[in-house]
């Protein structure tokens, strides 16, 4: 079952991850200006990344459709061409680059006084930064003081920072649904700090319900929307504390606790299980091996992230997104179902972690 993709955490596109594409209040003329950039970012040419933010600029677009319509634009589509196998993971690494030198081409005035105070963080483990970097300098163009800690912030330290600098609000982002659990330590511990939490990104759902079902003040779509969002008045106080059991009573099952436990051991189990029914695996290269193992990883942190908020959809949209990858690369759908028959197996004694993969295989096979 050797899936031969990268790093889920390499995924800059697709399901899970990355720029978000641009809101429907965008400038139209920023198409031509994407293309553009696109262009350098093919050739890795930071140099004519850069001079197309000064021409644009230049041409009358303003600083924020700069940053939003084009970089923002053309960084959701290197996931696009990554997940469609048009892009491989350093191409996608220098894109990215490429966009943050762009970024730090614009023009940054000061100021006179600020609307207000805002934190804007990635989760603890998320490493895609870059959306949240858009919302970041969404918020400073329109004249709020930003405070961006950047990608994986430890909730610790998070709070040590709140506590120092006292912002009106934090603006967490998370991209992958496997941060989702950190993600609500770190909703809950903020709020019992004080600031309300609006939160951002793939990981909380395309509408949202994530953000709503573990506890977020506010959630918006994009950069735009979170810059309204705040320009319209002060998010709401946060509830009293209160514990992760009280947003998430299914929680009380103790399959989450006890999946999430033991993922290591389900890992190692199943990939054994493999080797010992399906010979050919024993002649897998080291290579081979080692993404089989990724791959298991993968779907058992997915899986764990479904049953932590009790959404199969969660599980089953990963495994999808993941057959159109394989399928991409030549990798047919079927080399995921004996990994999941084999973790079912393992996981006897827990019904809706048996449920949500009884409902991955069957999506999975109707793509057979």
């Amino acid at each position: 079952m050797s899936i031969h993709t990268a790093d889920v955490d390499d995924r800059s596109g697709g399901h899970h991850a990355g720029a978000r594409p641009t809101s429907s209040h965008g400038d139209e003329r920023a198409a031509r200006w994407a293309d553009r950039l696109w262009s350098a970012v093919l050739a890795g040419d930071n140099h004519a990344a850069v001079d197309v933010v000064g021409d644009a600029l230049g041409a009358g677009l303003d600083a924020e459709a700069v940053l939003l319509d084009v970089i923002g634009a053309v960084q959701h589509r290197v996931g696009v061409e990554w997940a469609a196998n048009r892009m491989s993971v350093a191409g996608e690494h220098t894109a990215t680059a490429i966009n943050d030198r762009a970024i730090a081409a614009l023009p940054t005035g000061r100021p006179g006084a600020p609307r207000g105070r805002v934190t804007v963080a990635c989760v603890d483990q998320e490493w895609h930064a870059l959306p949240a970097r858009l919302v970041a300098e969404t918020l400073r163009l329109r004249g709020w003081q930003v405070d961006y800690l950047g990608a994986q912030v430890p909730t610790a330290h998070l709070i040590g920072h709140i506590h120092r600098t006292g912002p009106d609000a934090v603006c967490l982002s998370g991209s992958l649904a496997t941060r989702l659990p950190l993600a609500h330590r770190a909703i809950t511990a903020v709020q019992a700090a004080g600031p309300p939490v609006m939160t951002g990104g793939l990981a909380f759902g395309a509408d949202g319900r994530y953000a709503r079902l573990l506890g977020a003040d506010a959630w918006a779509p994009d950069a735009r929307a979170a810059a309204d969002r705040l320009a319209a008045g002060p998010l709401p106080r946060p509830a009293p504390a209160h514990q992760v059991i009280d947003d998430l009573p299914h929680l009380g099952d103790q399959e989450y606790t006890m999946v999430a436990g033991s993922s290591a051991r389900l890992v190692r189990d199943t990939f054994h299980a493999l080797q010992e029914r399906f010979p050919f695996v024993r002649d897998y290269t080291d290579e081979q091996r080692e993404h089989t193992a990724e791959d298991l990883a993968h779907i058992v942190d997915f899986l764990t992230a479904a049953l932590y908020v009790d959404a199969p959809e969660i599980f089953t949209g990963f495994l999808g997104w993941t057959a159109d990858v394989l399928s991409a690369r030549g990798v047919p759908v079927q080399a995921l179902i004996p990994g999941l028959d084999l973790l079912e197996e393992q996981l006897r004694d827990f019904p809706r972690a048996r449920n949500y993969i009884g409902a991955g295989r069957d999506a999975l096979t109707t793509r057979l």
